[in-house]
């Protein structure tokens, strides 16, 4: 591969100079001036080349009802979670992206679904660029994959790795991480934006030729989000999230993006001596086990992709000073602030001067509105005193109103409740299904302050 001249393009006007200065010399910007590389003077970039073929081949334009649509063939990783937030297992020519904090278990769970593949008939390959063999190695034997097939690559250069893949043909390869991988194109060191985008963009059209399924291992920045530019994540075809705390057992992998399933998909992993293990009821997890009803605790049926799930919530309401706390973990500080608001006005309940903290069991993250309901009711239990009863839960979003508004896939909902033993329920009104559920009492609600006279009936 010939080497390339290296050129400082301007991100604010365009112009170009061969080295790099402080103020761009065209628009006097300051700090705008990137490293790039120089198309080859042969007419064609260097994407054009024979060594690097374009993501799609050319093809004639045809109106949409003339393409023939053909259903994706999918290959199970032996991981059953994994294979749920991908959306039912690897796409050949595929390329996806998963992040997480340092130490949570990426490498972990690729190096045992990358065993599994190997053992299933798949050829694979393991390109390390922050271990040596002989760790990744001892990290296998401490996972219990003796005598795994796994070919292991400790490279960083973009260009060995590109022939290493071109020579071995693996169907499934791993790239830990991308932000070790450099380009002798760039003269910039790895990790930097430059290196990450352009090696990304090569690794990826490589996918795309050769039908090789890609998995990129990226950092993240102390806020979580992934390190390097944003157009890595718009490259890939799936981007995965690693949550959890580390000092928990417990891990999330949520899929961001999905382009060949669904998005908010996420599987749930425990840490074992013997590496990740799937958990097939994750409702356990988020549930705590009190022998009795408890003040401040309701369970709510929250939906994550296309699995329902129950979670507690936990609210503790406690008398504070001139300026009250407002608390939440797991839940939008901002929505918290603005139920205690739609309690007050509409419901009769007042928290102004009370310390209020809300809490989702087991470090799971809610995002959708339809926890409102269960969060309010938790609130009211906890400033009363008083259990909601046994086998109690809720779901339903809360205007400013005071109306409660439908969840969606509220069915899917009643049904899991059901089927781990919940027999009272409050939901809104346009949740209710048209057949009674087997072994559940539901209150339909139209108004927070029914919710409130259905609750008080119960306790």
């Amino acid at each position: 591969m010939t080497k390339e001249k290296t050129l400082y393009t301007c991100s604010e006007c365009g112009g170009s100079t061969p080295k790099w200065l402080g103020k761009c010399p065209h628009c006097n910007a300051w700090n705008t001036l990137v490293e790039t590389v120089a198309a080859p003077a042969m007419g064609k970039n260097r994407y054009g080349s024979a060594q690097h073929v374009g993501l799609n081949a050319a093809q004639p334009v045809a109106p949409l009802y003339a393409i023939e649509a053909t259903e994706v063939a999918r290959t199970p990783s032996g991981i059953e979670e994994l294979d749920r937030v991908l959306g039912g297992g690897i796409v050949e020519g595929a390329v996806v992206l998963i992040g997480g904090d340092p130490g949570i278990g990426k490498s972990t769970l690729l190096l045992q679904a990358l065993d599994a593949l190997h053992r299933a008939g798949l050829p694979t390959l393991y390109v390390t660029g922050e271990e040596s063999g002989a760790q990744v190695a001892l990290r296998s034997r401490r996972l219990g994959l003796h005598q795994s097939q796994v070919n292991v690559l400790a490279e960083i250069q973009l260009e060995k790795i590109l022939a290493t893949l071109e020579a071995t043909q693996p169907a499934v390869a791993v790239i830990d991480s991308i932000q070790t991988v450099y380009s002798d194109q760039l003269t910039s060191a790895p990790g930097s934006v430059a290196q990450v985008r352009e090696c990304a963009a090569h690794l990826t059209r490589a996918a795309k030729s050769s039908g090789v399924t890609i998995i990129l291992v990226g950092h993240v920045t102390k806020e979580g989000a992934l390190a390097g530019p944003r157009v890595l994540e718009h490259m890939v075809d799936t981007v995965l999230y690693f949550e959890g705390d580390t000092h928990s057992s417990f891990r999330l992998v949520r899929a961001i993006k999905n382009r060949f399933g669904a998005v908010n998909e996420i599987g749930v992993f425990a840490m074992t001596e013997r590496g990740l293990k799937g958990v097939t009821n994750p409702s356990a997890i988020f549930l705590s086990q009190h022998s009795e009803p408890v003040p401040g605790s309701c369970v709510l049926v929250t939906l994550e992709g296309t699995r329902p799930m129950l979670v507690e919530i936990q609210a503790l309401v406690d008398g504070g000073g001139p300026n009250p706390r407002r608390l939440s973990v797991g839940l939008e500080r901002d929505r918290l602030a603005m139920l205690l608001a739609v309690l007050h006005r509409h419901a009769g309940v007042a928290c102004a001067d009370q310390d209020v903290f809300v809490n989702a069991v087991g470090g799971v993250r809610i995002s959708e509105p339809a926890a409102d309901l269960a969060v309010m009711l938790a609130i009211t239990s906890s400033l009363r005193g008083k259990a909601l009863p046994k086998g109690f839960f809720a779901f339903g979003e809360v205007g400013l109103a005071g109306e409660v508004r439908p969840a969606p896939r509220g069915q899917e909902r009643l049904k899991e409740a059901a089927k781990l033993g919940f027999s009272v329920a409050v939901v809104p009104r346009a949740n209710a299904p048209r057949q009674p559920v087997e072994g559940l009492t539901i209150h339909p609600v139209e108004r927070i302050e029914e919710a409130m006279e259905v609750v008080r009936g119960l306790t």
